[in-house]
């Protein structure tokens, strides 16, 4: 499908460049079969063009995809695990692995979602499992916010950085996604360990 999208993004300028990129990334997020990263890495390499500008395509970037998850949450707080009784969700997300990711954010919290923006394969799950926890909609933008600020502009400027070798930045994405995550989830893990000492009123 990149294959397709590739060649019309190159042919677009300004204002329906950007709009067919917050389309593809907002159709990334609600499960539309494309890899978000490469959507990025590609989109970035245009800047190298004149295509698109950084900081405007950081800010279309984080609306598409805060939106695509935002929405993936709704559906699932309004529906439910019975959302996976319609063909396209059941195809997106499987019942045992919602079951599974429903299981870590009760265990973890919120902050979760702060690890899963940089895990690629889980995120339209994990934002589903979210919304059926009936999570607040305010912890879904605070995570999946700040992760994305993180990410895009390390994205955007590596591509940049690299120039026309932007092929290797998806190589060098895939080994620094290790320690992001690593990273994220010692943030995470201290988030609930502070959450648990406030709940149990602290050391007496």
């Amino acid at each position: 499908m990149m294959d397709t999208v590739w060649p019309l993004l190159q042919s677009l300028q300004g204002g329906p460049a950007y709009l067919l990129l917050f389309g593809l990334l907002f159709g990334c997020g609600v499960g539309l079969p494309m890899n978000e990263d490469i959507v990025l890495l590609a989109a970035s390499a245009l800047t190298l063009q004149g295509v698109m500008d950084p900081l405007p395509l950081i800010g279309i970037a984080w609306l598409g995809l805060v939106g695509g998850d935002a929405l993936v949450f709704y559906w699932g707080y309004r529906y439910g695990a019975g959302l996976l009784q319609k063909p396209f969700m059941a195809r997106v997300v499987r019942p045992e692995r919602l079951l599974a990711l429903q299981q870590t954010m009760q265990r973890y919290g919120p902050g979760y979602i702060f690890v899963v923006r940089f895990m690629p394969g889980i995120r339209t799950a994990l934002f589903l499992a979210a919304g059926s926890l009936r999570m607040r909609y305010r912890d879904l933008f605070v995570f999946d916010g700040l992760a994305a600020l993180v990410e895009l502009p390390l994205l955007v400027y590596g591509v940049r950085y690299v120039g026309g070798r932007w092929q290797q930045v998806l190589e060098m994405l895939h080994h620094l996604q290790v320690y992001l995550v690593l990273l994220a989830a010692l943030a995470v893990a201290i988030w609930w360990w502070w959450r648990r000492r406030k709940k149990a009123g602290g050391p007496r």
